[in-house]
Order: C-alpha cells, then sequence, then structure tokens
C-alpha cells in the first residue's frame, strides 16, 4: 500500500550512480530552461514574472514524492497560464492584489478536484475530453496565447481578451506608435530561439536568449528608450501563506477550476503515457491525479498559481537523460537557488524577450499533422475538432472547451441511437456470412434477410433497430429474418422488449424470427424474459448459417451431418 502511494519507492531500491548521473544531467537542464519559461509562462497568466519561479518550485518536488511518470516535468505551462488568466481577469477587477490572491485560490481549488477525483478513482472522467476537442481547443488556445504577447512583442497597450479580432483591431489602431527597439529584440529573440532548436534540441535556447536580451538592454541602456523590462524581481523563497477561503470567490471559480483540472490532467496523463511506454513502466491515472493535485494544494500555500506536466519541458527532460523524478528534485533546487541568489539579474530582461519564449513554444500546440490525420480518418471528428476550435476563438476559453464537450457527448450519443447495421450474405463456398455492400458476391438467401447490428440492444438504440426491421421486411417474398446477434454485447429491458414486439410483429405477417449467436449473458436475460416462448423454444442458433439451414425446406441435402443444438447460456 505504500508503495502505490509512494512511487519513488519502487524504483528507489534499484537507484545506481549511472542513474544519478542521468539525472542530474536531465535536472539541471530543465531547470536552467524553467527560469525564463516559467517567467514568461506567469505573463501568459496575468502575474507577475516571479510567480512563475513560484510555481516552479514546490509542486515539482510534491510531484516528484507522488507522482508515477519519472520522466514527466511538472511547472508553469501556456494552457493553464491561458486558462488562470481568462477565469481570474474578471474577477480581479484590475486589482493587482486580489488578482494573486485569486489565482492562488484557484490553484487550492484545482488541486483539492484533482486530489478529490484521484481518491475517488475518476480518472476515466477525462475521458469526456474527446482528441479532437483536445486539439481544437488547444489550436485555438495557442493563437490565444500568441496574441496576448502582442503587446510585449510590440511595445504597445493592447486589451486582455479572449477574443483575437479585438486584439489585431487595437494593434491595427496603434500600428504607428509600435515601439520599433522593443519589436526588433522580439523578432531577434524569435530567430535565436529557432535556429538554437533546430541545432540541438536540448540547447538551453531560451536561458541564452535571456542572457542575451538582457545583456542588449543593459549595455544598450534601452530602458531609458522605451523598452519595458521586467524590473525588480522579489529575492528569497516563497513565504507560506494562509489562504482566505472566500465561499462567494470559490462558487464564481468553480468552472474555470473543474476546467484546469481536467485539461490541466489531460496534457498531463497523455505526455506521462508517451514516455513510460518508451521506458517500459506503467503510470497510474489515478495516482497521477492524486500527485497532480497534491502539488497544486500544497503550491497554492507556497505563492504558486496552477501548474501540471508539460510537454515541451517532459521532452527535454527524457532527452537530457531523466531516469526518476529525482530529476524534478534537482530542478527545484536550481530555482530555489535562483531565488535566492540571482533574481537580481533579471532586473533588465526585456518583456519582448519572454514574449518571444512564449511565441516559440505555443507555435508548436498547433498539431497540424494530427488535423490533417482528423481529416482523412473521420470528418465528424474533424468537424468537432473545427466546432471547439471555432468556438475557443468566437465565444472564449471556458465557453470553447464547454461547446466541445457537449458536441462531443452529443455525436456519442447520436451514434449510439444509430449503430451501423448490415443485411448479411453468404460468401459463396463457405459458411460465412458477410455485410453485402462491402462484399457483393456475397449471396442473400431466398426468402430470408439476415440482419446484424454491430453495437449492444439497449433504450438508446432499441427504436432503431425496430424501424431497420421494418424496412427490411417491406419485401413481399420475404419468409424469415435471422438476427446475427453475435455483436450484440449486452441487451437490457428496453431492447428485450424490443425484441419481442420485432417477433409479433413478424408472425402476424407470418414471417419466421430466428436469433443467431447471441452471447451467454445476453442469452440469460432474453430467457428470464421468456422470449423462448415468444420467439420459439427452436428458434436459438449457433450461427447464422444454422439457422438459415435448420429453416431451409427446399434443399434437404443441405441438412445432413448437421447437428442442430438448442443453446443453454454460458
Amino acid at each position: 500500500m505504500l508503495r502505490r502511494f509512494f512511487p519513488p519507492l519502487q524504483w528507489l531500491p534499484a537507484y545506481r550512480r549511472d542513474t544519478l548521473r542521468g539525472d542530474l544531467s536531465a535536472g539541471l537542464t530543465v531547470g536552467v530552461m524553467l527560469i525564463p519559461q516559467g517567467m514568461a509562462y506567469a505573463l501568459i497568466a496575468g502575474l507577475p514574472p516571479i510567480y512563475g519561479l513560484y510555481a516552479s518550485l514546490v509542486p515539482l518536488v510534491i510531484y516528484a514524492l507522488l507522482g508515477t511518470s519519472r520522466q514527466l516535468a511538472v511547472g508553469p505551462v501556456a494552457m493553464v497560464s491561458l486558462l488562470v488568466a481568462a477565469g481570474v481577469a474578471p474577477l480581479a477587477e484590475g486589482d493587482p492584489g486580489q488578482y494573486v490572491t485569486l489565482a492562488l485560490l484557484l490553484a487550492f481549488m484545482v488541486g483539492v478536484i484533482q486530489l478529490g477525483l484521484g481518491l475517488l478513482r475518476f480518472g476515466f472522467l477525462v475521458n469526456f475530453l474527446s482528441h479532437p476537442v483536445l486539439t481544437g481547443f488547444t489550436a485555438a488556445a495557442a493563437l490565444i496565447i500568441g496574441l496576448s504577447q502582442l503587446k510585449h512583442l510590440l511595445g504597445i497597450p493592447l486589451p486582455r481578451s479572449n477574443h483575437i479580432h479585438e486584439i489585431l483591431w487595437s494593434a491595427v489602431q496603434q500600428v504607428g506608435a509600435v515601439q520599433v527597439p522593443t519589436l526588433l529584440i522580439g523578432l531577434g529573440g524569435i530567430v535565436v530561439l529557432v535556429g538554437l532548436k533546430r541545432w540541438k534540441k536540448t540547447a538551453p535556447g531560451a536561458l541564452v536568449l535571456v542572457v542575451l536580451g538582457t545583456l542588449v538592454v543593459s549595455l544598450g541602456d534601452l530602458e531609458a528608450a522605451g523598452v519595458a523590462v521586467v524590473g525588480e524581481v522579489p529575492r528569497g523563497l516563497p513565504v507560506p501563506t494562509l489562504l482566505s477561503l472566500d465561499l462567494g470567490l470559490m462558487q464564481a471559480l468553480l468552472p474555470i477550476a473543474l476546467t484546469i483540472a481536467l485539461v490541466g490532467f489531460m496534457e498531463s496523463i497523455a505526455v506521462a503515457k508517451v514516455y513510460a511506454a518508451r521506458n517500459r513502466y506503467e503510470v497510474d491515472a489515478n495516482q497521477e491525479l492524486i500527485g497532480l493535485g497534491l502539488a497544486n494544494v500544497a503550491g497554492s500555500f507556497f505563492q504558486a498559481y496552477p501548474t501540471t506536466g508539460g510537454f515541451s519541458r517532459t521532452a527535454v527532460n527524457a532527452q537530457a537523460g531523466a531516469n526518476t523524478t529525482v530529476a524534478s528534485l534537482i530542478s527545484a533546487g536550481v530555482i530555489g537557488l535562483t531565488l535566492l541568489l540571482l533574481t537580481g539579474l533579471f532586473h533588465d530582461l526585456p518583456n519582448a524577450v519572454l514574449a518571444a519564449i512564449v511565441l516559440v513554444a505555443v507555435a508548436g500546440l498547433i498539431d497540424w499533422k494530427e488535423i490533417r490525420f482528423l481529416w482523412q480518418v473521420d470528418r465528424k471528428d474533424f468537424a468537432l475538432f473545427l466546432l471547439t476550435f471555432v468556438a475557443t476563438l468566437g465565444l472564449g476559453i471556458e465557453e470553447g472547451i464547454l461547446v466541445g464537450v457537449v458536441a462531443s457527448v452529443a455525436l456519442v450519443v447520436y451514434q449510439s441511437a444509430k449503430p451501423h447495421t448490415a443485411v448479411m450474405g453468404r460468401l459463396p463456398g463457405t459458411d460465412t456470412y458477410r455485410n453485402v455492400v462491402r462484399h457483393p458476391q456475397a449471396q442473400m438467401p431466398p426468402g430470408v434477410a439476415v440482419l446484424r447490428m454491430d453495437a449492444s440492444l439497449y433504450f438508446a438504440n432499441a427504436a432503431h433497430f425496430q424501424e431497420v426491421v421494418r424496412a427490411t421486411v417491406q419485401d413481399e417474398t420475404l419468409q424469415a429474418v435471422v438476427l446475427d446477434a453475435y455483436p450484440i454485447n449486452q441487451i437490457d429491458a428496453t431492447g428485450v422488449h424490443a425484441l419481442k414486439r420485432i417477433c409479433e410483429d413478424l408472425k402476424a405477417q407470418g414471417i419466421d424470427f430466428y436469433i443467431a449467436g447471441a452471447k451467454g449473458p445476453v442469452l440469460d436475460r432474453l430467457y428470464r424474459a421468456g422470449m423462448r416462448e415468444t420467439v420459439g423454444n427452436t428458434c436459438f442458433y449457433h450461427t447464422v448459417h444454422e439457422a438459415i439451414v435448420q429453416r431451409d425446406e427446399v434443399r434437404p441435402s443441405m441438412l445432413q451431418n448437421t447437428r442442430f443444438v438448442h443453446l443453454v447460456p454460458a
């Protein structure tokens, strides 16, 4: 039990010097990467840059002790930062102090929700965020995040908004006021980052850019020329604070807290599973919820806003040699030393450099390959992606993902209500029956309709199945209907009533009804419901072929060497 709640106990006994070497390399690399990245993501969240460093400290330590992924790099991420801004800004009403208070309270609420879901083993709830919905939401969020940094890149005041047309229109109106030195620093930063990334993926491009940008501003005295800089960064570790658990504020924050809890977990578990598969170990979704939840709860008392596992940092962590979560402890140590000794170095860091870091990071959030895949494989999934994308851009962050989730559920309901059905025919020279649409050579038995529904028969699709049967029996030459029940894994009371009604209607028209291939649990329920009396005691068969041969009086030779078995549930 202890090993389950403290996953490091599973791998710690086998920890060796070689393992430490990889963890040390990865921890130092990610820690260095987190310094500028955390500060940049704090700007997305609408917080002072120092809160990005605070969010990169305690949550990393807690997750390292409780998480099951050995490569996942926890900390501030772009999407969660955007969600924080979307949920907190309307409630803060321009008060910086209140903004910070709400962001910390939000982290606490997100943690409690994730912890509760993990303890209740409700990790499956994340399945309601389908992949097309998450792809659409992520692509739209990338655009919103990118445009939210436009003010830092151009050096002009732009409104904080989740609607990109408002930001773009404001930028167009102020095009003459663009700060040229700021723009050049930002564009130069993008070029440096992209160049270093193409040269070597593990290169600390963000750190190199921070050093270069700070030197350029400091040596050129560009702050006096109007280039906005980070300014004074408080020194020291975050001081523990008690949160004000205002019920009114918590109620107002609840929708965005739920959204962050699910979206953050989805992002985290997706990347955690990838690296677990590559390194041949398992991640426990419910324990991941517990680890992330407690990381957010503990972090909220140490001035951290909501965090989760990030794609880019996890990739760097793995490539740099991370073997265990010791790498995360080392990264946290790097952040701690930075807070204690190095914050003074960030005074002349230009905001345009942080904006460049954000823009390069979020460019990878638009997954063009996945979008093409959705278009090629399933147009319904592509439509779901497009709906979520447009809704997020047009309506807002929370509304967009809500529209996507509702549309996903509606699509599932629709597909459940109208499952795939097929008319079956016999392949020449075999006893095998296949869909006549996909297999034109399949021959339909004379006077017999063989139907197959590829779903369980229950209240949502029972009426649809009755309509399919009614449409099939319009043929006046029809003498019998055989239901291939093998794909029916479950049947409820409504489904049983539907079968009874179908049988009675067919009998009234002089048409026989047979059930073939039903599984044991389905037969149990049919027998208890009295279907043997309704259909006939000898109308249940192992296979479609047996059912057809049994009622075929025209070709008695087919009965030779054929043994018919009345089915007993198994």
